[in-house]
């Protein structure tokens, strides 16, 4: 019968070798990804739509490419006006290609504007609908996604797709053989001389890195910036664990920072953000460092984000250079900050000591995440859902960053197993551990069953309180009735068994150990259903909801 453009379609995604493409198929995309699996591009074929883009977001994460995902019109594409806006915000460069209603039909019942869905969410909407252009313009989204670190949405009519290639010529070269050849930023001597300045009469400094710091491989310069200074370290969510091991790391700053960060904060004089975006979170509203002077680090600093004053000065250079610039020309400093009881004190204080009363049968999630910590193995990937249960599972200091995966920025629920699958494709050897809520995992517990069904090697840690856990606290800050919260404690063991995948509720954290050894022994999936007790509210709820009089 010839080529179709499905058949180039597919060849084009597979030279941009995006290692993963997550699909759910239907009228509109169904011959082009049964073309591209044909072609040699891995599969997931997933349950439902969001849970494809969510997926290919973790992948694209952890893998540093393109995540690419495959969906159908009308209704398949509507499903991802969630998952668009978190990559937007998270700046994780994607394709989707789309298919659109056919051409030839008058009328259509799946047939919808699917652009201004799109470009609602702050991601792009190419649709192609000239024969001549679909392989180009294909490519270019591409090259589109990767210049601007974001999401693209193709849509491509089906009877397009579907007709007779008839369109002579090579493939386009891939995006990545186009992409401009730029070398790191260097900063200004001018910029360096200011900072140097502004360093110097600091006595209490904290270096904050963020994402752009593990992509610059600037890690090693911001301890030894640190070091220099004799200041403290800290990082953004996203990038939690970037200095583990370090005496003097904070860990995360932010809403989710510690009782000993945060009164480490409050003393600063001087916080040097390095390739972090100052968002509101990471500096809990402003709140986090009251005396600080902020020096931001970054190729496109900012001085307003998110409605407030974000930075007093700026240093626009690539992370690595910038901070090394600083150190060649910085005289030590007297590291009077640091001692050895703040190094006792960061490594053994609890990162929230509020005592609440146990409940017997529950497990206090602190107790659970401390379990956890001891006993799951260094280098296994770690991914780290939103919601309630996520403060505590972000309090891991010995994991390192490049083993955890956090993307919140939108503040959604409902993505732990995609971006569990997500991780698990980009790291096939590397079990996978998702910390996650039941009010979370039961939004798409369907995609149980696309783990089962691929083999994936995923250790679900299932918090259960039994509730929507952010909302039964603010409720309750309120004086009013949780009820509609509370849920009761479903059995997400059973469920997780009638998926194919094993599952057991763990009533004694003794028997963590030989539970995760279980799972490292197999070769598949487990959910650990653990009853935890509603009552332990995080500092970060209790800080933005006290209890009314």
């Amino acid at each position: 019968m010839g080529l179709h453009a499905f058949d180039m379609l597919a060849a084009v995604v597979a030279q941009e070798n995006p290692g993963t493409c997550f699909a759910l198929l239907g009228d509109a995309n169904m011959n082009f990804a049964t073309r591209l699996a044909e072609a040699g591009c891995p599969m997931i074929y997933v349950r439902h739509e969001h849970c494809a883009v969510a997926a290919a977001m973790a992948h694209a994460r952890k893998t540093g490419g393109v995540g690419f995902a495959t969906v159908t019109c009308g209704p398949g594409l509507t499903q991802l006006t969630t998952a668009l806006p978190a990559a937007v915000r998270a700046r994780i460069p994607l394709v989707v290609l789309a298919g659109e209603a056919p051409l030839k039909s008058a009328w259509y019942n799946q047939m919808i504007d699917q652009a201004p869905f799109v470009t609602a969410t702050g991601a792009a909407y190419r649709a192609l609908h000239h024969p001549a252009r679909l392989a180009e313009g294909l490519r270019d989204a591409f090259l589109e996604a990767r210049m601007t670190q974001g999401p693209v949405v193709v849509g491509i009519p089906f009877d397009l797709q579907n007709a007779v290639w008839a369109e002579q010529g090579d493939l386009p070269v891939p995006s990545a053989a186009i992409m401009p050849k730029t070398s790191p930023m260097p900063p200004n001597p001018d910029d360096v001389a200011r900072a140097v300045t502004l360093v110097a009469g600091a006595k209490r400094v904290v270096v904050m890195a963020g994402l752009g710091v593990a992509e610059a491989g600037a890690g090693a310069a911001c301890i030894a910036l640190a070091d220099h200074l004799g200041g403290l370290l800290a990082t953004t969510l996203p990038a939690r664990g970037l200095f583990a091991g370090h005496p003097f790391n904070l860990n995360v700053a932010g809403g989710f920072a510690t009782e000993t960060a945060r009164d480490c904060f409050a003393d600063a004089d001087l916080v040097i953000a390095v390739g972090t975006s100052l968002s509101h979170h990471n500096a809990d509203g402003g709140k986090l460092w009251p005396k600080a002077h902020l020096l931001q680090i970054d190729t496109a600093p900012v001085t307003v984000a998110q409605g407030r004053i974000a930075a007093h000065d700026h240093l626009r250079a690539d992370a690595r250079l910038g901070v090394e610039a600083l150190l060649s020309v910085l005289a030590p400093q007297d590291p009077g900050w640091r001692s050895t009881a703040l190094a006792d004190r960061i490594a053994n204080s609890p990162a929230d000591s509020t005592q609440f009363a146990p409940i017997p049968g529950l497990h206090d999630p602190r107790d659970v995440v401390l379990e956890l910590e001891t006993h799951l193995p260094q280098g296994w990937e770690m991914v780290n859902s939103s919601g309630h249960c996520s403060y505590f599972v972000a309090q891991m200091p010995s994991r390192r960053q490049e083993n955890f995966l956090t993307i919140r920025e939108f503040g959604a629920i409902g993505n732990g197993l995609s971006f569990a699958m997500g991780v698990a494709a980009a790291r096939p050897e590397t079990p996978v551990v998702l910390f996650d809520g039941d009010g979370s995992l039961l939004m798409h517990m369907q995609e149980l069953e696309t783990i089962a069904r691929h083999g994936l090697k995923i250790l679900i840690v299932a918090m259960n309180d039994g509730a929507y856990g952010s909302e039964i606290h603010k409720l309750r800050a309120e004086g009013l009735s949780d009820a509609g919260a509370v849920f009761g404690h479903t059995d997400l063991a059973a469920i997780a068994r009638g998926f194919g995948i094993k599952g057991v509720r763990v009533d004694d954290l003794a028997a963590l150990p030989g539970l995760i050894a279980a799972f490292a022994a197999d070769g598949g999936a487990m959910l650990l259903d653990i009853p935890i007790s509603d009552q332990v509210a995080s500092p970060v709820i209790r800080r933005a909801h006290p209890p009314k009089a």
